[in-house]
């Protein structure tokens, strides 16, 4: 059997990256390990560009179990470029935590988790990769080890994901049951319109372990308290990466290899969408600290990506694909002012952001326009994502476009009282408050992407087109 190994070249140069980083923190003696952020950022870029350069260059692996196609290609761009953001805007958070060898090398190995994800071609594959990236996560989650929060979340996260894990493999398994095969598309030519009680099941079982993941309504318990307890610069990648990883492979099983029960689980999914963004966007309103508020919001999020997945077109999935990309920067934005204000002040509560724009004017510009961009307003990128999701539904599902518009009126209102106490309140402390070059950088990123993709969608848009249509060419 030929094998093109040139296809694994992204996964196998982090792989090494991962690898290096851990030995490089044995090495260096402990003071002297401030610059393996630079090294892990610099990698990510190399791997980066390694990933781009292999747009053209698409195939499978070991019989169907490992696809290189445009799709999977679009989704490790996000991820790494995620994970670049996240490492550029957290160096100083994490010199201060220490063990930053450690802390480097479980992103990568989580990051690469969702690589192995997104090309998953048969159920071996995908439990493989949702293992690395859930097992990196919950050790970066109770990182602070010394913090009681942080230890609790570890635990929340271990036991709900290991719960999760445990159903997601019994519906796999059932499907593998009643059709014989694991490899993703020969399921989908097995499974026939005419549903068996066991496949039936077994559907269910993948929508409520997929649903944990992507912090699905009922599924989404885990949430508010993880994101809170985990370092901030955790909660973001896990809010953007972990996200993005299990909607690559949601769309990859349900639209791949489950079509022909499609009439089954639309509906199921369209509300699962429905009551995800409700309960989202309500329950954020009451909440006084930054991170529970984001953690809110970022449920919403998840209920509008899902969205994308009724209509099981290629549109939906050009959907999903734009908003998770734009998704990345807006929160990766708000996350790094957090994580510095964090550092600066010690406190998560909304309240003492009074007067953030007389103390750091970025910090306070990059909130708004970043809250703003994930309610949907124009001519933020927000508004795009949400308008390519809401077109794909609104001749079959008219009502979810409905609830979608209204709760995101809602979202404004909780996202502005942030703005408010920015921009209108007094600050106790006027000390301005100095960026570090990294956070800086990473601000003006995010912010400009932002802007960028909101008034001029067009290149990332045929981009887009092109990765989703190659998801129906095996």
């Amino acid at each position: 059997m030929n094998v093109d190994l040139s296809l694994l070249a992204p996964e196998i140069a982090l792989a090494v990256l991962g690898l290096g980083i851990l030995v490089l923190g044995l090495l260096i003696p402990k003071g002297s390990r401030h610059g393996l952020g630079w090294v892990t950022a610099l990698g990510l870029l190399g791997v980066l560009g390694l990933t781009i350069a292999g747009w053209d260059n698409q195939g499978t692996l070991y019989e169907g179990i490992f696809i290189v196609d445009r799709y999977a290609i679009f989704f490790k761009i996000t991820f790494l470029t995620a994970a670049f953001l996240v490492t550029l805007g957290c160096m100083r958070y994490v010199d201060e935590m220490g063990d930053q060898s450690e802390y480097y090398s479980m992103m990568l190995f989580a990051t690469l988790g969702m690589m192995v994800l997104a090309s998953a071609g048969d159920f071996m594959t995908l439990y493989l990769g949702l293992e690395l990236m859930t097992i990196a996560f919950i050790v970066l989650v109770c990182y602070r080890r010394t913090e009681t929060r942080s230890v609790e979340a570890g635990i929340k996260y271990v036991l709900l994901a290991g719960m999760s894990s445990a159903v997601l493999l019994y519906g796999l398994s059932l499907v593998y049951g009643v059709t014989g095969s694991v490899t993703i598309y020969e399921v989908g030519r097995a499974v026939t319109t005419e549903p068996v009680p066991a496949l039936i099941l077994g559907v269910a079982m993948l929508v409520a372990g997929l649903g944990f993941k992507i912090s699905a309504v009922p599924f989404h318990m885990w949430t508010p308290d993880v994101y809170e307890g985990a370092p901030t610069p955790v909660t973001s990648f896990l809010a953007v990466g972990s996200k993005a990883a299990s909607f690559a492979i949601l769309l990859r099983v349900f639209i791949a290899a489950l079509p022909g029960l499609w009439a089954h689980w639309t509906m199921l999914v369209a509300i699962l969408a429905a009551v995800t963004i409700i309960v989202g966007n309500l329950v954020a309103i009451p909440q006084t600290n930054i991170k529970r508020l984001l953690a809110y919001s970022s449920i919403a999020q998840a209920g509008y990506i899902l969205v994308g997945l009724v209509t099981a077109s290629e549109a939906g999935i050009k959907g999903v694909m734009f908003y998770a990309f734009l998704y990345v920067f807006a929160t990766i934005g708000a996350f790094t002012v957090v994580t510095y204000f964090y550092n600066v002040t010690g406190s998560d509560e909304i309240k003492d952001y009074a007067g953030l724009s007389q103390r750091s004017p970025l910090m306070a510009a990059v909130m708004v326009i970043s809250m703003l961009s994930m309610a949907g307003i124009p001519p933020l990128a927000g508004f795009v994502g949400k308008f390519y999701l809401f077109k794909t539904i609104v001749d079959n599902y008219l009502w979810l476009a409905f609830i979608g518009l209204i709760m995101s009126m809602v979202s404004v209102y909780y996202y502005l009282r942030v703005a408010l106490v920015m921009y209108r309140d007094e600050p106790v402390d006027h000390t301005p408050i100095s960026l570090s070059g990294p956070v800086a950088l990473t601000l003006i990123i995010t912010m400009m992407a932002t802007l960028v993709l909101g008034i001029y969608p067009g290149p990332l848009s045929e981009v887009v087109n092109t990765a989703a249509h190659s998801f129906f060419l095996p």
